[in-house]
């Protein structure tokens, strides 16, 4: 490994035939263990001959870290988290090398779906059986940041104190280089057990559905989806997002469940997240928000159709999609949304549709995908943009807050992680938040997944319901068949 051990941050340039996946399984279990995990190998995008659809974001870094320096909890009924996390960012010390991955150090992890009662009143579902925190972020000194684009990685440290007073930049270089030095001994232990050659990957064994239960019976769930409908026709509000949890037994570890999600589900902004006593595996397709230097961009998905495995079905899906007066009315509702959102911390002229309900292919579905930008304003910080934009409108609905007291009242249990957020905030300046959906939060020995849909006046209530499991589909197929041995890689 190169070394730059002079500066900050310490920077140790990994060899070139470094994965982080190779390592995942040694890191997976330690405290607040994060990978947000760009599956660059995943085949999402359709030939240049499929008119219909359009390439995806770029799966350009990923990123891992663990053991975080500090770490801000929060329950629903606490008070405020968002002052601290405010001054968490005030105070961080920056000190970034241009040209590297975007994230060098800083804060990262969970804004939970609840975490919004702290910003509006919204209320809560009336069951919590299988509780997480609203928040729950980390500081984080160090990161191994992969680029690959340009197939290199290096592994960062910042040298962060946990103490109140500044330490002197020697004594923070000294701290950053001696805990380089750990994880790189970590990284050469986890190398040596996992060599490429005996990497874990799933098995074709598949669940039974069965095994998984729903907090509706399919009866009730289509009742409920009416409700909503006549509501809307009422004048309640223009669109509300409705999900349904669903749960089946904890058979695998986390960390095995995840490698099999990857491979099962990829995504854009997949991430793994190991808290306290709960763990969080995503294979999001959706960003919502992405800070790069005061240039702010979100990417609302609304409208969804399946992937058939038969090529010439899946482009008339996507053509049907796209003409679809439904589908495209709920995406443009939400973009209306976030461009007000967005509104509130970016320059007035600066916020503009770049992209308006194109389609997106991914592994077992299809997506409506537009592109809101603008230009965080003077004065504005990520997280004045997270408490403007929070929760994402594309897992809400229109209004917001009329939809998600709709939410709180309709769906009996609480979402937890499901329809919040993962992601960054970098000590370079730059963040990086996406959507929980296709996500699997395990606690309790249950593995919770939520999967839902925009109601709009035109929804029809079997539908909905169907794709909702459409969706669901990437996520079943990664879990293991009845009596499938367990696996703790």
């Amino acid at each position: 490994m190169t070394r730059s051990t002079t500066s900050l941050p310490v920077i140790r340039r990994l060899p070139d035939d470094f994965s982080i996946e190779r390592v995942f399984s040694h890191f997976a279990s330690r405290a607040g263990c994060l990978w947000f995990d760009s599956v660059p190998t995943a085949p999402f995008a359709a030939s240049a001959a499929d008119d219909a659809a359009i390439d995806l974001p770029s799966a350009r870094y990923s990123f891992l870290m663990s053991d975080p320096l500090r770490t801000l909890v929060a329950e629903v009924g606490d008070p405020d988290p968002w002052p601290l996390l405010e001054k968490w960012f005030r105070d961080m010390p920056s000190a970034v090398v241009p040209g590297l991955p975007p994230m060098q150090g800083g804060i990262a992890g969970l804004i939970g779906y609840e975490a919004a009662t702290w910003l509006e009143r919204v209320g809560v579902s009336r069951q919590n059986e299988l509780p997480t925190p609203a928040i729950s972020l980390g500081l984080y000194d160090w990161t191994i940041a992969t680029d690959h684009h340009l197939g290199q990685s290096w592994l960062i440290s910042q040298g962060f104190s946990v103490d109140a007073d500044a330490p002197s930049p020697a004594d923070r270089l000294q701290r950053a280089n001696d805990r380089a030095d750990q994880v790189e001994s970590q990284i050469r232990l986890a190398l040596e057990r996992a060599p490429e050659s005996t990497v874990a990957r799933p098995s074709e064994a598949r669940s039974d559905r069965n095994q998984v239960t729903s907090n509706f019976s399919s009866e009730g769930f289509r009742e409920v989806i009416a409700e909503v409908v006549q509501r809307i026709r009422d004048g309640d509000s223009f669109q509300v997002n409705l999900a349904q949890r669903l749960l089946h037994p904890a058979v695998l570890s986390s960390a095995a469940l995840y490698r099999r999600l990857r491979e099962a589900n990829p995504a854009p902004y997949s991430v793994y997240y190991h808290g306290d006593g709960f763990d969080v595996l995503s294979s999001s397709p959706e960003l919502f928000l992405q800070l790069d230097h005061h240039k702010v961009q979100t990417r609302p998905i609304k409208g969804t159709v399946p992937r058939t495995g038969d090529h010439d079905q899946d482009q008339r899906l996507a053509e049907s999609l796209q003409q679809s007066l439904k589908d495209r009315a709920e995406n443009i509702m939400i973009v209306d949304l976030m461009r007000n959102d967005l509104s509130r911390v970016c320059t007035d002229e600066s916020v503009q549709v770049r992209q308006l309900c194109q389609v997106e292919r991914y592994q077992c579905v299809q997506h409506l995908v537009s592109i809101v930008e603008g230009e965080l304003r003077d004065g504005c910080s990520i997280i004045d943009l997270l408490k403007a934009c929070f929760p994402g409108g594309s897992v809400t609905g229109a209004p917001k807050i009329e939809a998600m007291r709709t939410i709180a009242e309709l769906e009996p249990d609480r979402r937890g992680p499901y329809c919040g957020s993962m992601g960054y905030i970098s000590c370079s300046g730059q963040a990086e938040f996406n959507i929980l959906i296709r996500t699997i939060t395990a606690t309790r020995g249950q593995w919770q997944l939520h999967v839902g849909g925009g109601i709009t006046a035109r929804s029809n209530p079997l539908s909905e319901e169907a794709e909702t499991w459409a969706k669901a589909e990437g996520i079943l197929r990664a879990l293991p068949a009845p009596n499938h041995g367990q696996e703790t890689v």
